[in-house]
């Protein structure tokens, strides 16, 4: 089933979501219908609080483009992005690389909006999946930055909290017409 999409103004998008203690069946239906929800908006990630729901999840899918990295390592192996999506993950910790490198980003949140984002350019993710199995992804590229952008919007944190102040000002309009 296609889920809404919060978009931005919506409380739930500011918040420091739940960790996840237990996997349901409940959850497991709400990951089928962020998937589809996820691919019918086309984009790339989808975290619980932009379907309206308190809690550390999210799916991350670059899939359509397998040369957007160029290392990916699970559990210390070398690995294929195609046999890791769609990445399906709860309560990440994540471990941030220091060279950054700035991309354009947007959000399904936020309609509409783009902005350069500087972000880490390598990551390495101690992420749980839903079979409880925890796993450490090693990765740069778009994945890398999909993984932070998704991880920031389970602690409240939105894309535009994370560009200079002039692209702020630039976009400051827009933002409050989105969220009146």
């Amino acid at each position: 089933m296609i889920l809404p999409i919060t978009q931005y103004g919506n409380p739930v998008l500011r918040k420091k979501c739940k960790r996840v203690t237990e996997v349901t069946d409940e959850m497991r239906s709400l990951v089928d219908d962020m998937i589809a929800t996820m691919e019918e908006a086309e984009g790339i990630g989808l975290a619980a609080p932009q379907v309206d729901r308190d809690l550390q999840l999210a799916i991350v899918d670059v899939s359509h483009d397998p040369e957007c990295i160029s290392y990916l390592r699970v559990d210390g192996e070398d690995a294929k992005i195609e046999d890791l999506m769609p990445l399906v993950f709860i309560n990440p910790e994540l471990k941030l690389g220091s060279e950054k490198e700035s991309s354009t980003e947007g959000c399904l949140s936020i309609d509409g909006i783009t902005a350069e984002v500087k972000r880490s350019r390598e990551i390495i993710a101690r992420l749980e999946r839903l079979d409880g199995t925890k796993v450490t992804v090693e990765t740069d590229g778009l994945l890398a930055r999909a993984i932070q952008h998704e991880t920031d919007h389970l602690n409240g944190i939105l894309f535009t909290d994370r560009i200079s102040t002039a692209s702020k000002l630039s976009i400051r309009r827009k933002l409050k017409r989105l969220g009146s």
